[in-house]
This record gives C-alpha cells, sequence and structure tokens, in this order.
C-alpha cells in the first residue's frame, strides 16, 4: 500500500491506494465531459470580440471541479527493485600466508602510445558484434510494448521510458513540460495527450512540512492542464512510439489497431513547445483545471498559422499556435473544446509565465525533431554542441529550454541567445528559453586526474614520505593476499565489480605510489586470474547479449525469473555502477601490463559500449544508456514503469563511470574515449554540484531543502532524501561518497565536505557508526582533513570491519597521504 495525498484547493484527505498505476489512480475523479461529433456548446458561453481577437469566456464551473492538485506519491516505489545494501558485508579472513614475489619486476609506467582526437571525440569505440564468448539471445523478460520496430538498438534508460512500459500512461518530463497518455483516465477521461507544467507554489514538503529541511519535495502527478486530443480516439486507442535515439522520441495515438496515426507528438528533450502533428483527424482539447477563456486572434502573427490564448480556471495563460488546413474551435463546456472540422497540420501549446508571449509567437511553427551530439577537446578545454534538428517552418528559429548548468556553460556566443523568459523545473531549479538551432557549452577538463590521489590545487603526484610509505606498504602487504577469486567470483556483476577494482587500487598504489614493483606483480598475477573469470564468461552468472533492447546483461534475472536480483542488472539497472567498477579495473591493468590489453580489450570495450556508447554507427548498442547528455547526469533506473520517473541514487558512482571510461580511454590509447571522458567528468561535476551536492550557497533548489546537503534519490519529479536501502544518515550521505576514487575531489569540493560533515558526522558523531559505511565516512573525510583521515585508517588498533569489502585500507591511507601531502 502507498499512501496517497490528494491536495484539495480548501482541504487535504489522505487516503489509500494500490500499487500505482496512473490509469487506475486517477479513474473516477471528477465529472467525465463527453466528446461528441456535434459542436455545441452545453454551457451558457458568452462572446467578445474587437479588431484583433474574438473571445469565447465560459461561465465559473458548478458542476466539475478545476483539478489543480493532482497526486503525491509519499511512499518509495521498491515493487520488484533492488532495496539490498551496496557495501559488500561479507567478513574477510585475515590472510595466513603472504605472495612471493618472483621473477622481474614492471616498469611502473608502461602506456600504449595514445592517437590524437578527432575534430568530433563521439566517433565509434567498435561495431562488431560482441566477442564470441558473451552468447547472444533473442528475448528479454520486459516486453517492447508499443515500440514500431526500428534498426538502431533502444535506449533503455531514457526520458520516454514510460510511453513503453507497463500501464504505458505514466508520466514522461521533457523539461519544463511534462506528458503522459491520459488514456481514459483523470478529470477529462480523454484518450489524448496530457500535458502539465508544475509551478513552485505547487511543490509538497513533507512529511513535515515545515521542517527545514524537509525530507522530500514532490510534483503533484496527474494534473491535465491540457489534453491535446481527437475525436476519433476512444477506447480502443493504442499508442506507438518510433524513432527513438538518445534525445528525443515520436509517440503516436492510434485510434484502433492497424489504424494510422491520429496524433503524432515529437518529444525532445527542453523542446519549447509541445507539438502534436494531426493526421486529418478532428482536434479536441480538454482540461482538467477547465477553461475561463479561449481567444482567436484575428489577426495573422505568421503566415498560415493560427493563434488561440487560452486560460485556465487556476488563472495561468497558455497559448496555442496551429499551422495547416485551418483550425477554428468552439468552446463545449468547461472542459471541452472542439475543432469545427477535420485539420492536418501541427497544433503547439506552450505556457506563459508572463511577457513571453511575443517570444513565443516569433518561434511558432517550427519545432525540434532531435538532437545531435557532437564535441571537440583542445588542451584542457572541451566543448559539445547540440544541434537541434528542426521540423515545421525552416526559416524560423527554435525555442528551446536549458537547464541552470547549461546557462552557466554556455559559448558567448551561445549566450548572446538566451532570453529572460523562465519556467519553472520540477527537480533542477528554472529553466530558460534560448533562441538558437544549436548550444555550444563549454568546459574546463580534468585532464590532470590519473591514477593517483588528486586535487583541484594539485599540480603533479606528492611523493610520500617514507615512513608513510612504509605503513601503506605493511597493510597492502596483507590486503593483496586475500583470496581474490573468492571475494570477486560472486553472483552479482556489482559485487564483483566492486571487488575487483578494491584489489587494482592496492596493486596500482603498490607499484606507483610505494614502489614495491615486485609485489605488485605477484598481486597483478592473482588480479589477472580473477578478471579472467569474467572475460571468459564462467562466472555465477554469465554476461548475455540480448537483441530484444539490444545491450549485454547479466542472466541472472532469466535464471530467477526476480526482476531485482544483482541490484536489476537484467533490467539495465545500475549497468554504469557495475560495469563502471569492471572498467576502472582493467585500466589498472592495463596500465601495469599493457600486453594484457592484446587478448581483453574486446571483451572491456563490450562494456563500455553498453554504458556509454558514443554514436549511431555502432549497431549493437543504444547511444549513452545511462548518462543524459541533456541532464548532465545518468539515470540509473531500468526497465521499470514508475510514477515519478527515472531516478538516480549514487551520483559518486556516476562519478567513477566517467573517470573509468576516461582511464580506459587513456590505457589503451583511445584518445577520443578518453576525451569523452573528461568532458563527461566535467559535466558530471557541474551537474552534481547543482542538483546532487548541496554547498550553503546553492540557488538552485529550494532554499529549505539544501539542508539536507545531498538529494538522497534524484528522481524526475521529486527529490526524497532517503535511500532504497534504508535512512541511516551514513547510508543517504554515503552512497554519494562511494567510491572515493581521484575525480571525487572534482565533485565533492572540500568546502561542501566540510559542511556536510558538520552537519551530519562531527562532534564525534562519525565514531558511532558501524560497518562498512565508518570507512567511507572517514574516506570521503580526506578530502576536506586528509591528516584526520589518515589518522583514522593508520591507526594501529583499526578494526577491519569498518571497510566495505569493496574497498581497501591501502587505497584509503595512499588517498589521505596523496592528499595531505604526508
Amino acid at each position: 500500500m502507498q499512501s496517497l495525498i490528494w491536495l484539495v484547493v480548501l482541504r487535504a484527505l489522505e487516503v489509500h491506494a494500490r500499487p500505482y498505476s496512473e490509469a487506475s489512480a486517477l479513474k473516477g475523479r471528477g465529472i467525465f465531459i463527453p466528446v461528441t461529433s456535434s459542436v455545441v456548446p452545453s454551457v451558457s458561453v458568452s462572446t467578445s470580440t474587437n479588431g484583433a481577437a474574438s473571445a469565447q469566456i465560459l461561465p465559473t464551473p458548478s458542476a466539475v471541479r478545476p483539478d489543480t492538485i493532482g497526486v503525491v506519491f509519499t511512499s518509495l516505489k521498491t515493487d520488484g527493485l533492488p532495496t539490498v545494501q551496496p557495501l559488500i558485508c561479507t567478513s574477510i579472513a585475515t590472510p595466513i600466508s603472504r605472495l612471493l614475489v618472483t621473477g622481474p619486476v614492471m616498469p611502473i609506467f608502461n602506456k600504449v602510445q595514445a592517437d590524437t582526437a578527432s575534430s568530433n571525440i563521439f566517433q565509434p569505440i567498435a561495431t562488431d558484434s560482441p566477442p564470441s564468448q558473451i552468447g547472444s539471445r533473442p528475448d528479454h523478460p520486459v516486453a517492447r510494448l508499443g515500440i514500431k520496430p526500428q534498426t538502431s538498438p533502444l535506449g533503455t534508460n531514457k526520458f520516454y521510458a514510460n510511453f513503453f512500459l507497463g500501464s504505458q500512461s505514466s508520466s514522461s518530463w521533457t523539461h519544463p513540460y511534462s506528458l503522459a497518455w491520459s488514456k481514459g483516465g483523470g478529470t477529462s477521461k480523454s484518450w489524448g495527450m496530457s500535458v502539465a507544467h508544475i509551478n513552485d507554489n505547487q511543490k509538497v514538503f513533507g512529511p513535515n512540512a515545515t521542517a527545514n529541511p524537509p525530507q522530500y519535495f514532490i510534483n503533484p502527478i496527474g494534473i491535465q492542464s491540457l489534453v491535446l486530443s481527437a475525436l476519433e480516439l476512444g477506447n480502443s486507442t493504442q499508442l506507438s512510439t518510433d524513432s527513438l535515439t538518445a534525445f528525443s522520441a515520436n509517440v503516436n495515438l492510434i485510434p484502433s489497431s492497424g489504424a494510422s496515426p491520429a496524433i503524432t507528438f515529437p518529444l525532445v528533450q527542453g523542446m519549447g513547445f509541445v507539438t502534436a502533428i494531426y493526421n486529418g483527424g478532428t482536434p479536441v482539447l480538454q482540461s482538467g483545471i477547465l477553461f475561463r477563456s479561449v481567444t482567436k486572434s484575428t489577426t495573422s502573427i505568421k503566415p498560415g498559422i493560427t493563434k488561440f490564448t487560452i486560460v485556465l480556471e487556476d488563472g495561468k495563460k497558455w497559448l496555442l499556435y496551429a499551422q495547416g488546413s485551418g483550425l477554428d474551435l468552439t468552446v463545449v463546456n468547461n472542459g471541452l473544446v472542439q475543432a469545427t472540422s477535420t485539420f492536418k497540420g501541427t497544433v503547439q501549446i506552450a505556457k506563459d509565465p508572463g511577457e513571453a508571449e511575443g517570444l513565443y509567437d516569433a518561434a511558432c511553427g517550427a519545432y525540434p525533431t532531435t538532437t545531435e551530439l557532437s564535441g571537440n577537446v583542445d588542451g584542457a578545454k572541451g566543448s559539445y554542441t547540440f544541434s537541434f534538428t528542426k521540423g515545421g517552418l525552416q526559416n524560423t528559429t527554435l525555442l528551446m529550454f536549458a537547464l541552470p548548468h547549461h546557462v552557466a556553460s554556455f559559448s558567448p556566443a551561445t549566450q548572446s541567445s538566451v532570453t529572460k523568459v523562465q519556467l519553472t523545473t520540477t527537480t533542477k531549479g528554472k529553466t530558460t528559453a534560448v533562441i538558437a538551432d544549436s548550444w555550444i557549452l563549454d568546459e574546463n577538463l580534468p585532464i590532470g586526474i590519473g591514477f593517483a590521489p588528486w586535487n583541484p590545487a594539485t599540480v603533479k603526484d606528492t611523493a610520500f614520505s617514507g615512513s608513510t610509505a612504509g605503513a601503506i606498504r605493511d597493510v597492502a602487504k596483507v590486503e593483496v593476499a586475500q583470496n581474490m577469486s573468492e571475494q570477486s567470483n560472486l553472483n552479482s556483476m556489482y559485487y564483483s565489480g566492486k571487488a575487483l577494482a578494491k584489489f587494482a587500487g592496492i596493486i596500482y598504489t603498490l607499484n606507483d605510489l610505494t614502489g614495491d614493483t615486485g609485489l605488485a606483480q605477484a598481486g597483478l598475477k592473482n588480479l589477472k586470474v580473477a578478471f579472467d573469470v569474467f572475460t571468459t564468461n564462467k562466472q555465477q552468472y554469465p554476461l548475455v547479449h540480448e537483441t530484444a533492447w539490444g545491450g549485454v546483461v547479466s542472466t541472472a534475472s532469466y535464471v530467477t525469473g526476480d526482476s531485482g536480483v544483482d541490484f536489476g542488472n537484467t533490467y539495465y539497472n545500475d549497468h554504469h555502477f557495475h560495469y563502471g567498477y569492471f572498467i576502472y579495473a582493467a585500466a589498472i591493468i592495463g596500465h601495469l601490463d599493457n600486453t594484457w590489453l592484446t587478448a581483453n580489450k574486446a571483451w572491456v570495450n563490450t562494456l563500455v559500449r553498453d554504458i556509454a556508447n558514443p554514436t549511431t554507427q555502432d549497431p549493437h548498442f543504444p547511444v549513452y544508456r545511462n548518462f543524459d547528455w541533456y541532464h548532465g547526469h545518468s539515470f540509473a533506473h531500468g526497465l521499470y514503469e514508475t510514477a515519478d520517473g527515472r531516478d538516480e541514487e549514487s551520483s559518486s558512482e556516476d562519478t567513477m563511470s566517467a573517470y573509468a571510461l576516461k582511464m580506459w580511454g587513456q590505457v589503451t590509447g583511445d584518445a577520443n574515449m578518453e576525451a569523452r571522458g573528461n568532458l563527461q567528468l566535467a559535466i558530471t561535476a557541474r551537474s552534481l554540484q547543482s542538483y546532487f551536492l548541496y554547498e550553503s550557497n546553492n540557488t538552485i533548489q529550494p532554499a529549505n531543502f539544501i539542508g539536507n546537503k545531498v538529494s538522497g534519490i534524484l528522481f524526475e519529479n521529486k527529490i526524497d532524501h532517503t535511500t532504497y536501502f534504508g535512512a541511516n544518515p551514513e547510508y543517504i550521505q554515503g552512497i554519494h561518497m562511494l567510491p572515493l576514487l581521484p575525480p571525487s575531489a572534482l565533485t565533492r569540493t572540500a568546502n561542501f565536505v566540510k559542511e556536510e560533515w558538520d552537519v551530519y558526522f562531527s562532534n564525534g558523531r562519525a565514531e558511532k557508526v558501524t560497518g562498512g559505511w565508518k570507512g567511507v565516512l572517514y574516506a570521503n573525510l580526506a578530502l576536506t582533513d586528509p591528516k584526520g583521515s589518515w589518522n583514522f585508517f593508520s591507526q594501529g588498533n583499526f578494526d577491519g570491519s569498518w571497510l566495505d569489502g569493496g574497498a581497501s585500507r591501502t587505497w584509503y591511507m595512499a588517498m589521505a597521504a596523496g592528499l595531505g601531502g604526508l
């Protein structure tokens, strides 16, 4: 059971509902407003005409209540989702023996000669099939509902996924608007496409609304501001999608099986208008908020375009532009407006926040159909470009909405196209209207980050003192002798990857930071054996290349029937976390022995292609499964319908995945991959500091929420300061810390870490934390107090239970020493 809050204008009524389905949750609300073929007003409509416009003004509604409230889901939906701890909690025995050092020692640096980055760094990694040891199968547990066949693989973690999952009626967010198939539900009982935009004063804070900070803020769903429909759509309507890309999709509403679409909605992230392409049906406009007035402009703003101004009962103004065979609208009742004839052409709607009408007038008639991504680097400078493919009037410049992190990184040329028009988003502050057919965004690249401890002030790697190196070496001798194969051959790609990455970090520290190359070589031999279990696909749940969606997944859910097993890997949950650890470990192995790359590069590249394929030229994987270049961060949520949209819980593992790509590119000499990794890291840092990690001067998120210091789980529609596996402070804050690696200092500034520590862990509170989370907290402390972190990990009575089984005391000591110059 989930707790719902119906936020009513005068009072709140708390009820209970069954697990989420928008159609079932909203059905039965309000009064059904029938659509009829005759366009005869059923209420008394007054008209007013002047030289420029003709208005239809409705009476104050009496039988129907405006629904400006919607539904808020306060409980965290976990049905079928993984809810286990991200730490490896298995007790690790202290090795009785130590590794035997034999043979010649390795050179400290053994690097493949890098190629030169291309003028467009988004070049193919490979285009051949995955290695033969990864089997193939054509099926997947999740059906591809309504997806029209296409030659390219399907994005599984994209903004439009709710249109082909579950009921197909949960919302999708393009920002600043959300869209949902009404599917006969809601106040309107429409079968069209519901469009909503939520204002800041509609956000719900709780569970204690006056708390500072509150646990969550949520935007109501199910509000039908405007519904774009057609007379031909009824209870036989079907929804299909086509032309699915990383940035866009077409959503079609079809009157019945086998019929042509009545309406097609080209959806692109950041689109300035919601555009509906009518294919000869009779347009119907509905609203759950209800209409107050509908005014038709009698003067032409552009040849062939008809303009309507719509005021709803909440006082908000929307603009509608029609281009095509001619459109005239008649008000039928407070919730229904209908065209007087069939229509072939486009209808565009946009919400006017005030003083934006002239901007919309100038931009109407054109709409984006998709976005093309390109980028280049020059030393420590990088830039990427969104080029918007245009439909409609080709001589009209597009209006697109930019998120705050976009505006902050716009090139001077793009900055000149920024307007003062803003609309609030659900979880990312305010979007800003930009009049341009392309955007160029600039970033400073963290090219100095390597495998060694790093912070923004570091010019080069800091050498350890003799006593520091000796202390680290003493710990590493014990940890590197642990049974690597036993710890890594687990029933989870996530846990296995963490274990391999842990040992890779220990071996790197021995070789490069303490100079014990002989012991590092002995450890590397064992790490290669452990890694070989996976490259030969002999782990407990082998990988498979499934061609239904197009990706490499664990066979765990195929075998068990459990969609949440291995953190949902089979369902494309968390792939960038799971595979990021493997890629990072492989980068260290390749750094220490480039001969290893010959036999294993293709296997590792397959994981890279699964999470971060940069181009449509690769026929086996979708473009950027996880990282969303519009949002500037990844989404972990896989093939599960969800009321509040995609989410990401661990911003730090998101950072890790980009870092792994950078280092694998560097080690393999793939300059384009290294450049993409650097660029992705820079964008991620900017995005996380805007939306996930809150210093006291953050002005993007609600002022009363930033005291949480981190988001917890950031959804597209809400932010909930919790985790899927518990609500302890060390869980919520710590999931945004682990793993502690060189780029942690890029995303988690020293000032942020100190602020967070003071709020949650100072004055002895960290000492009271138990288990592996204690080690995570003190490793994170190194970012602001490296000496304090060093003292914790170097203490003589250190308890091994304070370590996550996927982390090492060796690396934590090395990180503290490197950051503190010890």
